[in-house]
């Protein structure tokens, strides 16, 4: 590298994913730039040699590195290594299981570069096998400058809060300056809530770009999405950091309405989901739904219920106890 500080740092956590890290590294080897650099966080991993594999992987590079854990964090604590020890003027983020598509990365810088926002969003592509589906951003006002709290709301709809991947933007390095862009560290799901929401209250400058670089792979038996354990009940952390830090905000009668909503939903879906947990984690996840759910009031969960789905209406109300007022 040289003395000058690189344009991009790509950050990319890695836990268990020696089967996929060839792709990932191939992938970034294919948008490789003098003026960009590649920090691995491996996240001590248990099941595979995948520190092993990044090591020689990455010799690929021109400014790769591998930073190792002393002991597993999860992903909010593996990317936040990577922010402290990244040097770039812009940071994204990749997943260690994903991939990118040539020239990918270049079109992201030019497209931060050009508008000099704080940061721009991206659609990408969902992977399942062999099939693949685009996902737009939720945001039809697309290469832009924006306000980001214009992205927040309807309660109803889903918005820019509703589409939390890390990984599908770029973000100036001026917002770690003003206290966003880290991560809660321990969080081990739901990690980018409370980080999507900080960003949409209070960076000053946003854009959607209708760029489809990022290539996510779901169903990944590694994954924590496909894992029932007690992890997935970080949500309940995730959501009340959003709600603790909404707070302090100037309209936080009309996000928080939102916020509730949010929660609800995920509520709902790891509940409709309870078969994959196993029976003490299952009661656990029943228990502190129906705590979340007690700590809003009727009206609140009345508004946040509104159009939801008679099934996941009837599953909240019961949860909660009592089925008054059902709007479905």
């Amino acid at each position: 590298m040289t003395n000058r500080p690189p344009i991009l740092s790509v950050i990319v956590p890695c836990y268990n994913i020696e089967t996929y890290v060839s792709d990932t590294v191939t992938s970034l080897v294919n948008n490789d730039q003098d003026d960009f650099e590649f920090i691995f966080v491996e996240d001590r991993s248990t099941k595979d040699k995948t520190y092993e594999a990044l090591l020689e992987l990455t010799k690929r590079l021109k400014n790769g590195r591998v930073i190792r854990h002393e002991q597993n964090g999860g992903l909010a604590t593996a990317r936040n290594t990577g922010i402290d020890a990244a040097e770039g003027t812009y940071l994204t983020f990749l997943d260690g299981d994903d991939w990118l598509g040539p020239g990918y990365l270049q079109a992201l810088v030019d497209s931060v570069q050009r508008h000099d926002v704080d940061f721009v969003r991206t659609d990408h592509v969902q992977v399942n096998g062999m099939e693949r589906a685009v996902h737009r951003a939720p945001e039809g006002r697309r290469n832009i400058p924006l306000d980001p709290r214009t992205s927040i709301l309807p309660v109803d709809d889903t918005t820019m809060v509703d589409y939390p991947y890390a990984w599908a933007g770029v973000y100036h390095r001026r917002l770690l300056d003003k206290g966003m862009l880290r991560f809660h560290d321990g969080l081990k799901t739901a990690e980018d809530r409370p980080w999507i929401w900080d960003l949409h209250r209070r960076a000053d400058s946003y854009l959607v770009a209708s760029l489809r670089g990022v290539f996510y792979r779901r169903g990944v038996t590694t994954s924590l999405t496909q894992i029932g354990d007690v992890r997935q009940l970080d949500f309940f952390r995730s959501f009340d950091l959003v709600l603790a830090e909404l707070a302090s905000d100037p309209e936080v009668g009309l996000l928080r309405k939102k916020a509730l909503r949010n929660y609800c939903v995920v509520i709902a879906h790891q509940l409709l989901q309870r078969s994959r947990f196993d029976r003490p984690t299952a009661a656990k996840l029943r228990q502190m739904s129906a705590d979340a759910l007690n700590k809003m009031t009727e009206d609140e969960l009345q508004a946040a219920l509104i159009g939801m789905g008679e099934q996941r209406v009837h599953l909240l109300r019961r949860v909660r106890g009592g089925m008054k007022g059902i709007a479905a």
